[in-house]
């Protein structure tokens, strides 16, 4: 017989996407909303990629030379190339105050402005800078000391002090430029203009500043250049040089002269002694907005790790959906080849359909990512402090293009990848034994990797512990119809003794169709245990981090806006300490490769932490934190850097200089401490504004109506950001797994419609065939969140033992909510086809 031509192919295409179309809407569902998460992550990446720290105080400067805001390590991976790991710094890497000098000499150059920057505290409005101070029944009362506000009673907490401003020289405000709207120029010490966003009239007064001006722009407050660098505190260096031009110089010219003369010079910044940076365009905004360039490169590491986990997650769900619905069409693909056809025809036809169907969705899961992605964007420029001030992420208008269409054409691609392995002919049930052994790999893998994590610590251990959660359900999915006999093995009694004729039936079905129903289990699984993962490892990390805070916290009472030294001057408190916070940079090797971890510290004094704050020291003696040299490092990073007390860590200071510090103790309560603890001296010289956080205090009655203390708890660099984005794209993930098991349960049904119209013409009823599906679902649900906790467990709990010496812990609102929207999305795709109508008809 003539085999079918190219034009029967296409024919047998048309009509069976018309035939099979309700199986189809399965498949459509879940490949659009694929193509709408994918898409937004793609406009996400892309606006991120391309995102910069604004231009604001240097908008009118065309160069503005600044330190280098970045840290580099380079070192030679196994068997690899040499390569370079860089790290943005978020303490200001400032210019040595020669280059003032050298600049106003380049040809071209009008004005070569220094810019000290400081920050002034308010009082209080109605309070003078040195006020009472009760600290209620511990015992100081009547004491007058500076920038102290007065506790709030019940709490056991002092207050901030007011507002906080900028401050920087008059002379630096024409880098922007902020002109007079009222009054003069301040001309003496103790005269300041404020910018007109502060609110504040010609003749008021603030933090002790008589304000003789108000200029335009956001709140500032703008003084004499002397005072600036008096304020400023470091002495022969500025924080950067904005350079105007002459009229008719254009930016290149000057930029090329600029960085010419500062070669010739052989200027260094002050810090890590990098050459200085000349900085045009968008560049010109990292010199005012530190914490932007690394608040970027955290939200795109965040992204394309998301994204991995999305792309891994949809080929699973979309290769699942596909395959099912081609393999219900067994019987039709036999017919064809029996009649002529060749595989590759088969294969075509099929290809054609999947293709035209993945397209329209794909297409409409493009336009629906824009949407998507303009909420979750919005959702985050307007939560205060999640995106770092000055960070623009923009999205151009090519981008709402191409991203998302370049992302329809991948998942087209990968269903249409799909075909190939879905049109082969299959085996008998039980039988595959590649595919078995593949599943049995990756189950031992997963445990490997499992008990890697355990042994692991910080992010190697996460890694591990999602590397073993990825190939456990991988191997799930291979073994998905010998797990679900081997299920119905066990129960199959229990139906067959308590279910009647529906037990019997369903046992039977689950016999017959094991793979049918590994298909069915499989998407059950995943978002059991996909979801236990992300949620769990987030409130087991918390939970442990808050037990630790209230652990390590011991005093009495917070004092903000003040300092140790006066809070010791207070009557009844018998010590206290500054709290500092900066980030301090990491360097190590990771499998050959360098790699850099940006870590939140404190900075402490030594002599004031009894009675305020217990590290929980196992080695070593904290009093040593005294002097500058030292550190007090992590139980946890002690075991991954092989590092003792005695021993010698390497770190990159806020600013990016180097520091060889002796270890003086190990402490344990590092995950409410961060994983490195300094002196004050230490950290102080090293920070853009060295003003204590907070103050801890003991006092010497310690009576309990002084009420709780706020826990101290070092945050993550970038947390607040990563805690939203994550809790979206783990609500959206969340969604798409369940879609699937809708989706693959409905088309399940829809291929099984004339199982159930013979059961019912050969005498079952139509409440027998409910209780045989509500059977089945009941089987689905418990076997698929049974194994489903099973796979979760085994790397939450290494995770959780590695990291915090303890168990997984989820709330149980969030394992019923699990729970409940798999028993339910289950129900409703056994139901959904409506089988007892279809069997009577």
């Amino acid at each position: 017989m003539k085999p079918l031509a190219d034009p029967a192919v296409r024919l047998l295409a048309a009509r069976y996407l018309r035939t099979h179309r309700k199986a189809w809407t399965a498949v459509f569902a879940a490949v659009a909303v694929t193509s709408a998460l994918l898409g937004a992550l793609a406009l996400a990446l892309g606006s991120t990629a391309l995102g910069h720290a604004r231009v604001e105080r240097y908008a009118a400067a065309p160069v503005v030379v600044a330190g280098d805001q970045e840290v580099r390590w380079t070192t030679q991976p196994w068997g690899g190339e040499p390569t370079t790991e860089t790290a943005g710094l978020t303490e200001r890497v400032r210019v040595p105050g020669e280059a003032v000098e050298v600049l106003r000499t380049v040809p071209g150059v009008r004005a070569a402005v220094p810019d000290h920057t400081f920050v002034v505290r308010e009082a209080r409005a109605g309070e003078a800078s040195a006020r009472e101070v009760t600290a209620g029944e511990a015992g100081a009362r009547d004491a007058v000391v500076p920038e102290v506000v007065v506790r709030d009673e019940g709490k056991g907490a002092v207050s901030g002090a007011g507002r906080t401003f900028p401050g920087r020289s008059w002379e630096a405000a024409r880098l922007a430029p902020y002109g007079l709207v009222a009054g003069r120029a301040p001309q003496r010490a103790g005269e300041a203009v404020m910018g007109s966003g502060a609110g504040i009239r010609v003749g008021g007064s603030v933090a002790g500043f008589r304000i003789v001006g108000v200029a335009d722009g956001p709140a500032a407050l703008y003084v004499t250049a002397a005072e600036a660098r008096q304020r400023a505190g470091h002495l022969g260096a500025v924080d950067a040089v904005g350079v105007l031009a002459e009229p008719g110089v254009p930016v290149d010219t000057l930029h090329a002269r600029v960085r010419a003369a500062l070669d010739r010079a052989g200027l260094k910044d002050t810090a890590s002694g990098q050459p200085l940076r000349a900085l045009t365009g968008d560049g010109r905004g990292g010199a005012e907005h530190l914490a932007a360039a690394p608040a970027r490169g955290e939200l795109l590491q965040l992204l394309a790790a998301v994204s991995g986990t999305v792309v891994l997650i949809a080929v699973l769900v979309l290769a699942s959906l596909v395959a099912q619905a081609l393999q219900q069409r067994a019987a039709e693909r036999d017919l064809l080849l029996a009649v002529g056809a060749t595989p590759r025809q088969v294969r075509s036809a099929a290809g054609r359909e999947v293709t035209r169907v993945a397209g329209l969705a794909a297409l409409l899961g493009a336009v629906t990512a824009v949407p998507v992605f303009l909420a979750l964007w919005s959702a985050l420029r307007t939560r205060t402090g999640v995106v770092p001030e000055g960070l623009e992420l923009p999205v151009p208008p090519w981008l709402f293009a191409a991203a998302p269409a370049l992302v329809a054409l991948v998942v087209v691609a990968v269903t249409r990848l799909v075909v190939l392995f879905a049109t082969r002919r299959p085996g008998r049930p039980g039988k595959g034994r590649a595919r078995r052994v593949s599943g049995i790999l990756l189950l031992l893998a997963g445990v490997a990797s499992a008990g890697t994590a355990s042994l692991q610590g910080g992010e190697a251990a996460a890694a591990a512990a999602g590397a073993a959660t990825v190939t456990l359900v991988s191997g799930c999915a291979l073994l998905g119809p010998w797990i679900a006999r081997a299920a119905m093995k066990v129960l199959e009694p229990t139906f067959r003794r308590f279910g009647g004729a529906p037990g019997r039936l369903t046992a039977a079905g689950a016999s017959a169709h094991s793979r049918r129903l590994g298909a069915a289990l499989v998407p059950v699984v995943l978002v059991t245990a996909f979801a236990l993962v992300q949620l769990s490892a987030g409130t087991t990390m918390e939970r442990a981090a808050t037990a630790q805070a209230r652990a390590a916290t011991t005093a009495d009472l917070t004092f903000s806006g003040t300092t140790a030294e006066s809070v010791r001057k207070l009557p009844g408190v018998e010590a206290a300490t500054d709290v500092l916070r900066s980030t301090v940079v990491l360097a190590r090797t990771e499998a050959g490769s360098p790699r850099f971890d940006r870590l939140p510290v404190l900075g402490v004094d030594a002599e004031g932490l009894a009675g305020t704050l217990d590290p929980g020291v196992v080695s070593g003696d904290l009093a040593g934190l005294a002097g500058r040299g030292t550190v007090a490092v992590g139980a946890t990073m002690a075991d991954s850097l092989d590092v003792r007390a005695g021993s010698t860590v390497e770190l990159r200071l806020g600013d990016g200089v180097p520091k060889r510090l002796r270890v003086v103790a190990v402490y344990e309560r590092s995950l409410a401490l961060g994983e490195f603890l300094l002196s004050k001296a230490e950290l102080a010289p090293h920070m853009s504004d060295p003003y204590p956080a907070r103050v801890l205090a003991a006092a010497s009655d310690r009576s309990p109506a002084a009420g709780p203390v706020v826990p101290e708890q070092v945050t993550p660099p970038g947390a607040e950001l990563n805690g939203i984005v994550s809790a979206a794209i783990v609500a959206a993930i969340g969604g798409l797994t369940l879609l699937s098991v809708l989706s693959t349960l409905t088309l399940i049904g829809a291929g099984r419609r004339g199982e159930l119209r013979l059961l019912g013409q050969v005498g079952a009823s139509a409440g027998q065939l409910r209780r045989m599906l509500g059977l089945e679902a009941g089987f689905l649900t418990a076997t698929g969140l049974l194994i489903g906790v099973v796979v979760a467990a085994l790397p939450l709990t290494a995770f959780a033992w590695s990291l915090t010496g303890g168990l997984p812990y989820l709330p149980p609102a969030q394992l019923a909510l699990i729970a409940g929207s798999v028993a339910v999305t289950v129900v409703a795709g056994v139901f959904l086809p409506r089988p007892g109508r279809r069997a009577r008809s």
